[in-house]
């Protein structure tokens, strides 16, 4: 497994196919890309998971976080996520966070990160707000 820095157009091809395939291209494309690091994991060449990182000050938020739904359950998400947050530990980031689906919330606990009061509603799907602090 390899993780290597990525365009935001690669990141736009994997959103799109994983997380809202019957959505307009442009809907996975968010504004605050051409500032963001993009990240992807490969696995023999091939780009199995992708996920985008934003950073202000000592704190990042990652967004995005997307692996191809044939390729869940083999560890690629896993892999890319400890590699990023230990890539921004070395950048000196203090806290960092993201908004969870509530179904996912027990993966992002094995990585020690914690839940926050914070809960909303998007399009019908709730989400925690989750931090790390190092």
């Amino acid at each position: 497994m390899n993780v290597q820095t990525i365009t935001k157009e690669q990141a736009w091809e994997v959103r799109h196919i994983v997380m809202w395939p019957h959505k307009d291209f442009s809907y996975v494309q968010l504004k605050e890309d051409p500032s963001g690091m993009h990240y992807g994991l490969f696995e023999k060449g091939e780009l199995k998971s992708v996920v985008s990182l934003f950073i202000t000050g000592d704190e990042a938020q990652f967004r995005k976080f997307a692996t191809f739904k044939e390729e869940q359950g083999k560890g690629y998400g896993s892999h890319l996520l400890k590699e990023v947050l230990f890539k921004l530990k070395n950048l000196g980031i203090r806290r960092v966070w993201c908004n969870a689906r509530e179904n996912k919330v027990s993966f992002y606990q094995a990585f020690k990160m914690k839940e926050t009061t914070r809960v909303f509603t998007k399009s019908s799907t709730r989400y925690v707000v989750m931090e790390l602090f190092f």
